[in-house]
């Protein structure tokens, strides 16, 4: 019998993510730096995000996602809105929605929760920032500043 093709998020129908700024309540948020196996915008800093599971709650779908990728809980979470990114990914048209989150988590219990897919973390202030970013930052920031 043959299989059926196993249809992508983001390219095949519209993916949904939740993209979260971690903050530490004093002007700090982390970044990580992504490594050479994920998908795309390699050696890029980013803040983080993932997939909303199927039946999730987008709150639910945040909060396992940093306790996923840093090993911790989320202390004070915010909604901050949604953006359409439309993008090109290995010349492949992707869209997704990303629903955009500010989570304040305590700094000490943060660790890398997905090494295969992180290089490192760090803190910094919007003073400070790594580079190169993850090309979507400039787009998300401006909601995230001022909760910084």
């Amino acid at each position: 019998m043959k299989q059926k093709p196993q249809l992508k998020k983001g390219v095949d129908y519209i993916g949904v993510t939740c993209v979260f700024f971690c903050h530490d309540g004093r002007g700090r948020f982390l970044l990580h730096k992504r490594s050479k196996l994920c998908q795309d915008e390699q050696g890029n800093w980013d803040a983080g995000g993932g997939s909303l599971e199927h039946g999730e709650e987008f709150e639910e779908g945040v909060r396992r996602e940093i306790k996923e990728e840093y090993c911790t809980t989320v202390l004070d979470l915010k909604y901050l809105g949604a953006h359409n990114v439309l993008r090109k990914n290995k010349g492949k048209k992707t869209h997704w929605i990303a629903l955009i989150f500010v989570a304040r988590v305590d700094a000490k219990k943060v660790k890398i929760g997905e090494p295969k897919y992180m290089d490192e973390i760090g803190w910094f202030t919007k003073d400070n920032l790594p580079t190169p970013l993850h090309t979507q930052h400039p787009r998300f920031w401006p909601l995230v500043e001022d909760y910084i």
